[in-house]
């Protein structure tokens, strides 16, 4: 007879955030930072927007985690969705078999999509999504006997993901050198930073003409006929929020339907409410013929994700004996997919996406009071989704050095604002930003609130600087 073994009692009876240093690998974290201070920050709970870690504190989630719970914390109901489920069928896989909630879930999400994006392939996250677009795109034109075309362009700064196809996509030099050599094939063209882009003053619809029009020389320097597909997001994420230009995704859908290359809209975190709307695309009213997503699927209470593919590409694989050889094990998981119904049917009896509607003006207003504080270069985004971008000159727009930077947000604004009770990201992918994505049920007194923190603790910066 085996016996479990048993932690030491005192192992048991330390802190959470001291045990996490002995075992536990943390995600994109300096594990040198716990080395020095013995203890990680340990998040034990959560209501509406509200966290609170093992010492009882709470902090104002304005990041939804991880641009994730759009729907909130703590919501029995997704909960229950999930238990009733695991007592029915707690898993059973998509490979040439189908259960009741993936087929509900996918006819739901296809009524949702725009225009003709009926098909669904379900993975567990949003570079799975991405990982799976990309095969996709591949295969679909070796069945339209196009071989050659099997190239990926992406924007720079922009993130797609971890796996190697993904990251390979994923504009950062800095997290892709360790993994190199990637996936070959794939190149990156200007991002809609006009903040950064100065030589257009006041013409974002220049601007916007300009930055599409980089994809179609990228694509004409590569070969139309080697490219496949270009990887955008509606608003870019890393890098600090970047919104597309007017007139630039029409543009880009010209030069994709010109040259044969499909656009694949990037909505892990945009989709599902952060810009307001089900899919970013609809906001901005572009047609992609690929849609991956996750995060907000579920609003996090279950992992899920989806690449949300057109007829068009579905069509040859419904010939004969030709099939996407490609899945995950967890794809379209029973349990994940009940809690993404309840949750969809939450955003519908709620109408979060509304509320976004309703409130994105006042949350970029009281953002937008920030300008007067030196430090503080830019304010951009949309919906309940924006980034602050953080300069030393106002005037010239002159950013932070690397040590700068270094100092200000590892050294100083991730743990100051955290102390302060905000929970948010202060990034340097790119120029260094404050980044928030606060939960779709957020009004005017979480505003207020978040603006508080980030002023206190921003002209504290300033003066450490």
């Amino acid at each position: 007879m085996t016996t479990t073994p048993q932690l030491p009692t005192e192992s048991q009876a330390a802190p959470y955030g001291k045990r996490a240093t002995d075992n536990l690998w943390m995600h994109f974290t300096r594990h040198s930072t716990y080395e020095e201070s013995g203890q990680v920050p340990v998040i034990v709970r959560g209501e509406g927007a509200y966290i609170w870690d093992e010492q009882g504190r709470r902090y104002l989630d304005g990041l939804s985690g991880l641009f994730v719970v759009q729907a909130g914390h703590g919501r029995r109901e997704l909960a229950q969705a999930a238990a009733k489920q695991a007592e029915e069928l707690a898993f059973f896989p998509l490979w040439s078999y189908a259960h009741p909630r993936a087929v509900e879930l996918a006819e739901r999400i296809a009524h949702l999509a725009p225009g003709d994006l009926n098909r669904i392939f379900f993975t567990t996250g949003g570079g799975e999504a991405v990982e799976s677009a990309w095969k996709v795109a591949k295969q679909y034109f070796k069945l339209l006997g196009k071989p050659g075309k099997t190239k990926a362009i992406g924007r720079e700064v922009a993130y797609h993901g971890t796996t190697h196809g993904a990251l390979s996509i994923t504009g950062l030099p800095p997290i892709k050198e360790p993994y190199e050599p990637l996936v070959p094939g794939t190149s990156h063209v200007a991002n809609t930073n006009i903040y950064r882009a100065p030589v257009f003053g006041d013409d974002p619809t220049a601007f916007g003409r300009w930055a599409a029009d980089q994809i179609e020389q990228q694509i004409l320097a590569e070969g139309p006929d080697t490219v496949a597909a270009v990887f955008l997001e509606p608003v870019q994420n890393a890098g600090g929020c970047f919104p597309p230009p007017p007139g630039y995704f029409e543009r880009v859908r010209e030069i994709c339907d010109q040259y044969d290359v499909l656009l694949v809209s990037d909505e892990v975190i945009c989709a599902f409410g952060r810009l307001g709307h089900t899919f970013g695309a609809q906001r901005y009213g572009y047609q992609p013929d690929i849609i991956t997503c996750a995060k907000g699927m579920t609003s996090g209470y279950s992992p899920i994700g989806a690449m949300i593919a057109s007829e068009k590409i579905m069509e040859p694989f419904r010939r004969g004996t030709n099939s996407f050889a490609h899945g995950y094990t967890f794809g379209g998981h029973p349990v994940s997919a009940a809690v993404a119904m309840a949750n969809l049917d939450i955003f519908d009896r709620e109408q979060l996406n509304q509320n976004v509607l309703d409130n994105e003006g006042a949350f970029r207003a009281t953002l937008e009071k920030l300008r007067d504080l030196p430090i503080v270069g830019d304010v951009r985004g949309d919906g309940y989704f924006y980034g602050i971008e953080l300069v030393k000159d106002k005037d010239t727009r002159e950013t932070f050095d690397e040590d700068e930077s270094e100092r200000l947000l590892r050294g100083f604004l991730s743990k100051a604002l955290f102390e302060g009770g905000l929970y948010c990201r202060a990034d340097d992918r790119g120029d260094p930003v404050i980044q928030l994505a606060p939960p779709l049920g957020c009004d005017q007194s979480h505003f207020d609130e978040i603006e508080q923190i980030l002023r206190s603790v921003l002209t504290e910066a300033w003066a450490v600087l």
